[in-house]
């Protein structure tokens, strides 16, 4: 499967490590919370691990599809905030007094869902038709948004069904608007910021590969242009 993957698209070494890494960090801390009876840890270990393989499973079951263009540094992305979010930001929640770590989070999914979304609008675009930058950075962007008014859905109906306080919300105080109000802006600001980084990463604005990213868009554009042209040429001889 390794080597099929690779071929698709290569995997540079140091992310590869990096996955496997974080899936074993992940793999322990659900075992762990299991044996000391945290069940909603070892749960969380357990999704976490799977989405820790969504890439993988992009392959795998994509067949023929535009899924499986999407690029492999989505993943490497999400697996990063996976462990941020089920280990490192509960371990400071209750054993320090940092109380930045929810902005952190939102922040950094907004970004993440940008990321992905944008590869995910080129990815759905195909190699034959070339997607505009900006197309791609708008629905970057609202994907991004979306995705953390859904979020927001999700957290508003545990806690009305299920009795949780994930929006502190309280009808003596404001302080579940202000933290879900918080949480959308955190989000929207992660996804601007990953808007702008990844259409700047892949259209040569930044990078290493900048100026052969440069050269490759310059080609693809003059050779859209002829195309263009001869298409009206061949509609005015009809």
């Amino acid at each position: 499967m390794k080597k099929q993957l690779n071929e698709i698209y290569p995997i540079p070494k140091a992310q590869f490590v990096l996955w496997i890494v974080i899936r074993c960090v992940l793999i322990g801390y659900g075992v762990y919370c299991l044996l000391t009876g945290y069940t909603t840890g070892f749960l969380m270990g357990c999704f976490s691990v799977a989405f820790s393989h969504l890439w993988d499973l992009f392959q795998l079951l994509g067949g023929k599809s535009f899924i499986t263009r999407v690029d492999y540094f989505s993943q490497t992305l999400l697996n990063c905030f996976l462990i941020v979010g089920c280990i490192i930001g509960p371990y400071l929640n209750d054993h320090t007094n940092f109380s930045y770590m929810d902005i952190i989070e939102h922040t950094f999914a907004g970004f993440l869902a940008a990321w992905f979304a944008y590869d995910l609008a080129t990815a759905i675009q195909g190699k034959k038709h070339h997607l505009k930058p900006a197309l791609a950075a708008l629905f970057a962007v609202w994907f991004s948004v979306g995705i953390t008014v859904a979020w927001e859905f999700y957290e508003f109906t545990m806690d009305r069904v299920y009795g949780y306080t994930l929006q502190r919300s309280s009808l003596l105080s404001e302080a579940g608007l202000v933290d879900t109000m918080g949480d959308l802006i955190c989000g929207a600001v992660g996804g601007v910021l990953g808007m702008f980084i990844v259409a700047f990463k892949k259209n040569g604005i930044i990078g290493r590969n900048r100026k052969e990213l440069r050269a490759k868009m310059k080609a693809q554009s003059k050779f859209d242009r002829e195309e263009e042209l001869a298409y009206l040429e061949e509609i005015g001889q009809c």
